[in-house]
């Protein structure tokens, strides 16, 4: 048998992210779609029309990825309570999230509401897009290798610039 204390939400970081992402909950539930609302307003733009509509590498851009994909996370979310007609603590014994994803769990449970952590991934993508500029450096997860294969590829890679190991996200998935 299941217990509350088995069940755990797990919220995705950035990059995985789409367009069109979380249009057919809105347009399938109120409750998803007064999130979207909810993180327009906070932002003071309409955060998911550029989420339904693209372009791709706008939606991409980090500081609207990061609150669209809380935005998609927390839409879920309503949902699901609405569904089940109680909060999600009622039904899970923990929330986390990758990265970004944290902020979507803090929401989950209530630490965080979800004008300020909108408003807070908002302020986080600026100052992450701001680290780069716009169509420079690239991420990419390695799957299946271990830190020194990495490293060795990497050293091969010095004379391109600069290219080293951002996250160690779990044995073999290094970004």
């Amino acid at each position: 048998m299941m217990t509350k204390k088995s069940i755990a939400f797990l919220f995705p970081g950035q990059g995985s992210q789409a367009v069109g992402m979380g249009g057919a909950l809105a347009a399938s539930h109120p409750a998803a779609k007064q999130v979207f609302e909810e993180v327009n307003e906070a932002l003071d733009e309409n955060l998911f029309a550029i989420m339904q509509e693209g372009p791709e590498d706008l939606v991409r851009m980090t500081r609207n990825a990061q609150p669209a994909l809380f935005a998609t996370s927390m839409a879920a979310v309503r949902v699901l309570e609405a569904e089940l007609g109680a909060p999600l603590t009622e039904f899970g014994g923990m929330a986390l999230g990758h990265s970004l994803g944290e902020y979507a769990a803090l929401a989950a449970v209530g630490s965080l509401d979800i004008i300020d952590a909108a408003r807070l991934l908002r302020q986080r993508g600026d100052a992450m897009q701001s680290a780069v500029p716009v169509n420079e450096g690239a991420m990419a997860a390695v799957l299946g290798a271990d830190e020194s294969q990495i490293n060795s590829i990497l050293d091969e890679a010095e004379s391109s610039g600069l290219v080293q190991i951002a996250n160690d996200n779990a044995p073999g998935q290094i970004v």
